[in-house]
């Protein structure tokens, strides 16, 4: 069986540590990403809706003032 000496078993060590904490800030890191996707994914949901109440209101309008130049 081969032997790992103190020195190499040291720096596998480090190197696991590394891996354990470059693992946890990337789980941060997508929990952030997500939460900014969903607020981004709302605030969309809202633009879209109020474009579309716009939209309507324009519609109205334009319909209005063509019975009113009709008249």
């Amino acid at each position: 069986m081969a032997e790992i000496s103190e020195g190499s078993f040291d720096s596998l060590n480090t190197k696991v540590d590394d891996l354990i904490e470059l693992c946890a800030e990337m789980k941060r890191e997508n929990q952030l990403l997500k939460a900014n996707e969903s607020n981004w994914l709302s605030e969309r949901k809202q633009l879209i809706e109020r474009n579309q109440e716009a939209k309507s209101k324009l519609q109205s309008i334009l319909v209005r003032l063509k019975a009113m130049h009709n008249s």
